[in-house]
């Protein structure tokens, strides 16, 4: 079973920065892509950003060019630097990490979610 820790969360006025962090434990399986996603209340969770293990990213247009994601292989950590926030990227965000299996099942484990807020 693998758990996810994440930490980096917090409140900033709207042109800062925030750095969230994403550790996981317990993991078996070293194909793996991790990532970040947002959710507000009354909307459906939505992807931020992923990296596989191979370091492919992959990023929602919102946040292009002002968000970028890392990961450390050896302490199975992803990274989310977020600069130039806004007012809309308030939200919950959730790290989600995906696990593929010798035999070729996912795996998918998600993180219990930092709040981000961003004032105006």
């Amino acid at each position: 079973q693998v758990q996810l820790v994440e930490s980096g969360g917090g409140l900033v006025q709207a042109g800062g920065s925030l750095k969230l962090s994403c550790a996981a434990a317990g993991s078996i399986f070293s194909i793996n892509a991790m990532g970040w996603y947002r959710q507000v209340p009354g909307k459906q969770r939505e992807l931020v950003a992923a990296i596989s293990n191979a370091g492919n990213t992959n990023y929602a247009d919102s946040v292009k060019g002002r968000f970028t994601i890392s990961r450390d292989n050896a302490k199975n950590t992803v990274y989310l630097q977020m600069n130039s926030l806004k007012p809309e990227d308030t939200a919950l965000y959730y790290c989600r990490r995906t696990e593929v299996a010798d035999d070729g099942i996912e795996y998918v484990y998600w993180g219990q979610g930092t709040q981000v807020t961003v004032s105006s």
